[in-house]
């Protein structure tokens, strides 16, 4: 029987094939030796476009690509590649400078598979989900998928999400997240949504589980072998009385598209579930108004709610996929004014720091020049939760820890970070 996914020497395999240039197969070899790659039949078989590859949006997203390297780190792995020993030193290297290790997050428990990133929110990474259906190549938890000792923070099974509930009583929220928790199959799921149900933490109202299912693998919701028991499982969160959400990470409007898709959504719709969306703003997939706009007013035409448009992280290729803030600024900005205002329910662009949620509001004109205007979202500190602040307007500042604060006072925000400085990013706010 064919494989469902695609990864590793088989993944340049089906580039070359697929695409009929060799030298694209070639560079996917060399790029996924450095980042991890996987696949799924779906992915590759629907949604990419192989005749615009390379320069396909979702070609772009999911596939390996030489770009993602810098010329120097390219050309180092591939000339490593004869060499099995040399080239665990080369790679090894290329990863340690796309990922700085990061400090523990506050809470984090039980192998780092637990974060406390808000008084009442705490985030669960269950083992079992620490991967996907397709990796996008922009996400800044790759670490998580190269095998390599201490890159997994991982939860081993509900026990410590339960312990960890029982000792905080004011969680009203629980985000599973991963990876991909839906890649569980639905009895081991239920073992960490039936305590989220239960009298014993009646203090979670809501549970939250951030998935790419629908755009990356719909038959999960269709003819899986327990398609129907995971239905069954979100309707019973529901029916405990429950908010379930469905944080879908949709980076392109193509992906919801096939009809498998929109069939997945019809069915996750009957569970009571509310399907919200997300995604990054990147480079060469969707850095354009009118492709937000269009997913934007699409997704609401489907009963979806679009939730935040994130800044690309700090991590891993960040010099192809990241934008300058002043872009992913004026990219959500058009796309607003284009769309009415059911589709506006995103927040945007949004940075999913170390201290918090932080959304970019705008350009100020002060009397120094411009600057950046920032809001706190969602902060660990609940006091600075609604804060504003502002940092000095740079065209080329693409992160949080490349910001200046232009004021003594915007320090609570934005940070002196100083030159080379590393900030500690421990994952999304939910």
């Amino acid at each position: 029987m064919e494989s469902r996914f695609h990864t590793g020497r088989r993944l340049a395999r089906l580039v070359a094939e697929r695409t009929g240039r060799p030298e694209l197969g070639h560079d996917a070899d060399v790029v996924a030796r450095v980042l991890p790659f996987k696949v799924s039949a779906h992915v590759a078989d629907v949604l990419v476009d192989w005749a615009r590859a390379p320069d396909d949006p979702l070609y772009r997203l999911v596939m390996p690509h030489r770009d993602m390297l810098s010329p120097a780190d390219f050309a180092a792995v591939e000339a490593a590649l004869p060499d099995e020993e040399r080239l665990r030193r080369v790679v090894t290297g290329i990863r340690e400078r796309l990922a700085p290790p990061p400090e523990d997050p506050p809470g984090g428990e039980d192998g780092q598979g637990l974060e406390h990133v808000y008084p009442d929110t705490l985030l669960v990474l269950p083992r079992q989900g620490q991967t996907c259906h397709s990796h996008c190549g922009y996400c800044f938890r790759w670490p998580q998928f190269t095998g390599e000792p201490g890159g997994r923070r991982a939860v081993h099974g509900p026990g410590a999400m339960c312990a960890h509930l029982d000792r905080h009583p004011a969680v009203t929220d629980v985000l599973l997240t991963g990876g991909d928790p839906l890649v569980m199959r639905a009895d081991v799921l239920a073992d960490y949504l039936a305590p989220l149900t239960g009298r014993r933490h009646g203090h979670v109202r809501t549970v939250r589980i951030g998935t790419k299912a629908v755009s990356f693998e719909p038959e999960r919701f269709l003819t899986a072998p327990d398609a129907d028991d995971l239905l069954r499982l979100l309707d019973g969160v529901v029916r405990s009385g429950r908010h379930l959400a469905l944080m879908l990470h949709v980076t392109h409007p193509r992906e919801l598209e096939p009809g498998p898709a929109r069939r997945a959504l019809r069915r996750l719709h009957a569970t009571g579930a509310v399907l919200r969306t997300q995604a990054p703003v990147v480079r060469h997939v969707n850095d354009d108004p009118a492709v937000w706009a269009r997913m934007w007013q699409e997704q609401v035409e489907l009963g979806l709610v679009p939730y935040d448009m994130f800044v690309a992280r700090d991590a891993g290729p960040r010099r192809y996929y990241g934008l300058p803030l002043v872009r992913a600024l004026g990219v959500y900005t058009e796309a607003c004014r284009r769309v009415s205002g059911l589709a506006r329910t995103a927040r945007g662009p949004v940075m999913a720091t170390g201290l918090g949620k932080l959304v970019v509001d705008g350009i100020a004109r002060l009397p120094d020049g411009p600057a950046f205007v920032l809001r706190a979202l969602r902060t660990r500190d609940p006091e600075l939760t609604g804060t504003l602040a502002h940092a000095r307007f740079d065209p080329t500042a693409r992160w949080w820890s490349d910001l200046v604060p232009y004021g003594e006072h915007d320090r609570c925000l934005i940070p002196d970070h100083g030159a080379g400085a590393v900030i500690p990013d421990h994952g999304p706010g939910p």
